[in-house]
């Protein structure tokens, strides 16, 4: 998924074309835009911060004046394909220039913090809110869904094991979900899924506790300074390493050093 921080103004764009994904826009301070599907049926739609909007791919917006700061979330098609299990078909979504919709707030927002954090937990942290938005989308906005696919069981052995040597080899860099499940040769619907199944962990849960357990590991090591142990995991701050290993563990990494020396 991209995340982008957009500022329209009728000077520099006179229209808004949305292109192949779909997008959920965010308000990030109080504005308003006239806009229509046509230059001569403008409406002006007013915004205070943290209100939607949802634009349908693929349309032409046509804008009069124009004064928004807002957070764009570009949704492909492909997760909206999967998140309604399909093989092959096209998404499509009824738009909105007000979208009040609790759950999608709540992930929008999630990614706004995300993105003032400056992105601590990577592009698979991202990918896999993108699923979670697809899902909420098609279920309540979707117009044209292409026919259900259901798959069962889990990942084999083999592909589970595949998927976790790579998890280790990557430890310390970044991971998107299609790389994951391009490891075992699956698409990101089926491999998210069959995944679940397999661990009973979503592949970002089962990713941050891997980093846990391999950090839990250097910390056994005096000399280990936190910083290095948290950039040697993969975690681009030492403030969010420290988050998530208290969540994980129910101590700080420091407490849980002097607990494993005394």
């Amino acid at each position: 998924m991209k995340v982008e921080v957009n500022v329209l103004d009728s000077v520099n764009e006179p229209y808004l074309k949305v292109p192949d994904e779909h997008i959920i826009a965010m308000m990030l301070r109080p504005g308003s835009i006239e806009i229509g599907l046509q230059r001569s049926e403008l409406k002006k739609v007013t915004y205070q911060a943290g209100e939607m909007a949802l634009y349908s791919h693929h349309l032409v917006h046509w804008l009069g004046s124009a004064d928004l700061e807002c957070l764009a979330l570009y949704i492909s098609d492909a997760a909206l394909v999967a998140a309604c299990n399909g093989t092959s078909g096209e998404i499509e979504l009824q738009g909105a220039t007000k979208l009040v919709d609790s759950r999608v707030g709540a992930l929008v927002a999630a990614v706004n913090a995300e993105r003032i954090a400056g992105f601590p937990n990577g592009q698979l942290f991202l990918d896999s809110v993108e699923r979670a938005l697809a899902v909420a989308l098609v279920n309540g906005y979707a117009v044209r869904r292409p026919s259900p696919q259901i798959f069962r069981g889990g990942l084999t052995p083999a592909r589970l094991r595949r998927v976790t040597e790579l998890v280790h080899a990557r430890i310390e860099n970044d991971l998107s979900l299609g790389e994951m499940a391009g490891s075992v040769d699956l698409s990101i619907a089926h491999f998210s899924q069959m995944f679940r199944k397999s661990t009973g962990q979503s592949p970002h849960q089962f990713v941050l506790r891997q980093r846990v357990e391999h950090a839990k590991d250097m910390l056994r090591k005096a000399e280990a300074r936190v910083l290095d142990v948290a950039v040697a995991c993969g975690f681009k701050t030492q403030q969010h390493f420290a988050r998530v290993f208290r969540q994980m563990c129910g101590a700080s990494s420091t407490e849980y050093r002097h607990q494993l020396l005394r």
